[in-house]
């Protein structure tokens, strides 16, 4: 059976799309390609290795835990734990989590984003 489609982005919702296109492009080294509708929609310039993710302007703040979250990898839990809040996340339960030899930790973005840290 062929796809109905195909993965073409990202997108997290947002308050403040280009500030929230800084920090994840700090956090995936990656560079902000474009904005679009006056700054509503801001893209992260993707590659062999990143898709494409946008962050579109919403009206409303985040109020419950997101259903979807990024996992990344990293080879220091600590090191980039401590880099995230740096640059404006935060690491809102401080727990290390740990299944079959898995390693992570649940951080969150200046908004409120939840996404995982886990070791490679």
């Amino acid at each position: 059976m062929a796809a109905v489609g195909s993965f073409l982005f990202i997108t997290i919702d947002c308050l403040e799309p280009a500030t929230l296109a800084s920090f994840w492009a700090q956090v995936l080294d990656t560079e902000v390609d474009t904005a679009m509708d006056d700054g509503r929609f801001v893209f992260l310039k993707g590659s062999d290795t990143l898709p494409v993710v946008c962050f579109q302007r919403v009206p409303e703040v985040k109020a419950v835990k997101g259903r979807t979250h990024l996992d990344l990898s990293v080879t220091d839990l600590a090191a980039a734990t401590k880099r995230i809040q740096e640059l404006g996340g935060s690491w809102p339960e401080e727990t290390e989590r740990k299944l079959e030899g898995f390693v992570w930790r649940t951080l969150a973005d200046p908004e409120g984003n939840e996404f995982d840290i886990a070791l490679a």
